[in-house]
């Protein structure tokens, strides 16, 4: 198994190109808005990311770290990106930045403060075994 060097992270979790479902959805469908509802709502959790971001690295790591297999979608690595990143920044509604953005059981979670403040409160855990990303 190939792993990224700088985050230890599998090559193949972050090259979202090797999920042919994923990859598929992105090119079928032309509005961005449906590409984010698509992806959200089939796969239990979903981390919209940059490849150079520390802030997605984090949340990439929290996630792996807890067992859950997130659908990652690199978003300067698809065409689409900026329009998904526009996409993401109404959903955050706060004016913050909203990479990374996480959506668990096909509902907006947040970003990385959401992420990691549930983590914090124990509230994570439980929305990620609701969603069925984790068994135990």
């Amino acid at each position: 198994m190939q792993v990224a060097k700088k985050t230890g992270i599998p090559m193949a979790a972050i090259d979202s190109s090797n999920a042919s479902a994923t990859t598929a959805v992105m090119k079928q469908l032309d509005n961005p808005y449906e590409i984010v509802r698509q992806l959200a709502s089939t796969n239990a959790v979903v981390l919209f990311s940059m490849s150079g971001c520390c802030m997605c690295t984090v949340a990439k790591r929290l996630l792996f770290g807890l067992g859950v297999g997130p659908t990652i979608i690199e978003l300067d690595h698809h065409v689409a990106g900026p329009d998904i990143q526009a996409v993401l920044f109404q959903l955050s509604g706060d004016g913050r930045q909203p990479i990374p953005a996480v959506f668990v059981g096909g509902k907006f979670l947040g970003g990385i403060e959401t992420l990691m403040g549930c983590h914090i409160n124990g509230t994570l855990v439980p929305l990620l075994k609701e969603a069925g990303a984790l068994w135990l």
